[in-house]
């Protein structure tokens, strides 16, 4: 039977790949996302009785909320299929158990540990039947341990890692990173160790069970402050945009109302060129600002000079004489700003694709490009808009089954 949204052809990397994907909200979402845009068939496991979280959030295609228009849901979850599992009927987890051990080369799941198992799909069950399954969590704390039942969001995540220690000000209350800061990190952690299963199990005919743990993954993108405190006993703490190895380095004001550039001179060299820049190359020679320690003592003093002369221009302006000088600058962009951008665009980062109930929605494209392959971007599926495929085509159900399961509400 047809179903909107083709499956792609083989010759992608991760063509003929099955993968069962219980995941939701975002770290999970986004580390199958990598394996339907290159080829494998990726279904997404859901219900209407409790939908993805991101099914409910914001932005939603013309402002109208519904289950199946978000567009924070479509940009993770583009080109996999959705079969709407019931899972508190016992029923529904029986055909869970025969997509993973009949069909699953790969299994994912983010839920609290103990919630997979108490499916009947723990790793030993799906393994006994299905020996060369690859079972994927990701929980928040990892598995075993006095809290690894904790649930939590990203949020939650940066606080526990050490993240919103040090983002904010210093004299004012810690300030969490925007959004899940931490689930748009790990993912590219995750793909790899599910790479590397892979070619584990294509050596030696074996699946395993990755157990990730968010928090420790997270660790690694605090790794500075953390040596930084095991060898020189010193605590990093919150410092605004201010970096502790250059000076300046901040976002300075520009001519229109909200509008910032930022600026950093990793050196002497750069503070002098700014300095000739601003048209007080004796700012150079200054003993305030003679090297990058008196600047850093001076701190306040060289951001009133460089915000004195970045006030009077636009972000752009201000981002292209400094560059033209051989100072780093980048203006602070608007996602509005994003969209227009050349270097974006030149990339073709940003992916148009027609939706059945949202139309025609922007989606983030792979941020890395390979030379023997191309993604095939496809748009986000419907809430079991691929159940009756699913469950005939993939699994082989039989059709009078099917239908007694889709009339007893199974399948929503």
């Amino acid at each position: 039977m047809e179903h909107r949204g083709a499956l792609p052809s083989f010759g992608l990397p991760f063509s003929g790949l099955n993968v069962l994907d219980f995941c939701w909200v975002v770290i999970g979402p986004m580390t199958t996302r990598y394996f339907s845009d290159y080829g494998a068939t990726v279904v997404r496991v859901e219900s209407a009785h409790r939908p993805d979280v991101l099914r409910n959030g914001e932005p939603f295609a013309g402002g109208e909320p519904g289950i199946d228009r978000s567009g924070y849901y479509a940009n993770y979850n583009s080109g996999k299929l959705s079969i709407a599992l019931n899972m508190a009927d016992d029923r529904a987890k029986e055909i869970a158990f025969e997509l993973a051990t009949q069909w699953a080369d790969v299994v994912t799941e983010n839920f609290t540990p103990g919630t997979i198992e108490r499916m009947g799909l723990g790793y030993d069950a799906i393994a006994a039947v299905n020996p060369r399954v690859i079972l994927f969590s990701a929980s928040m704390l990892g598995r075993g341990g006095p809290n690894d039942a904790q649930p939590g969001f990203g949020p939650v995540l940066t606080a526990l890692s050490g993240h919103t220690h040090l983002t904010g000000w210093p004299d004012r209350a810690p300030t969490s990173p925007y959004g899940a800061y931490t689930d748009f990190l790990i993912p590219h952690l995750a793909i790899s160790a599910i790479a590397g299963a892979l070619e584990h199990r294509r050596e030696t005919g074996k699946g395993q069970h990755l157990d990730l743990s968010q928090l420790e993954a997270s660790l690694y993108f605090v790794a500075q402050p953390l040596l930084d405190f095991s060898a020189n006993d010193r605590l990093n703490a919150r410092d605004g945009n201010r970096d502790p190895a250059m000076a300046p380095h901040n976002a300075y004001p520009c001519s229109l109302a909200g509008t910032w550039c930022t600026i950093a001179c990793p050196d002497d060299d750069a503070w002098r060129r700014l300095s000739a820049l601003i048209g007080q190359p004796g700012l150079a020679d200054d003993p305030r600002f003679a090297s990058v320690q008196d600047r850093k003592r001076n701190d306040d003093g060289i951001d009133a000079i460089v915000g004195a002369w970045t006030v009077s221009m636009e972000a752009g302006e201000v981002m292209r004489r400094c560059q033209e000088a051989g100072v780093p600058a980048g203006a602070v962009r608007s996602s509005a700003d994003l969209f227009d951008d050349q270097q974006l665009a030149h990339r073709q980062h940003f992916v148009y694709m027609d939706h059945a109930e949202m139309g025609r929605y922007a989606s983030d494209g792979n941020s890395f490009k390979l030379s023997a392959a191309e993604p095939t971007y496809r748009p986000s599926p419907l809430l079991g808009e691929h159940s009756e495929y699913v469950c005939l085509d993939l699994l082989g159900m039989d059709a009078t089954r099917f239908r007694q399961m889709q009339n007893d509400g199974v399948l929503e």
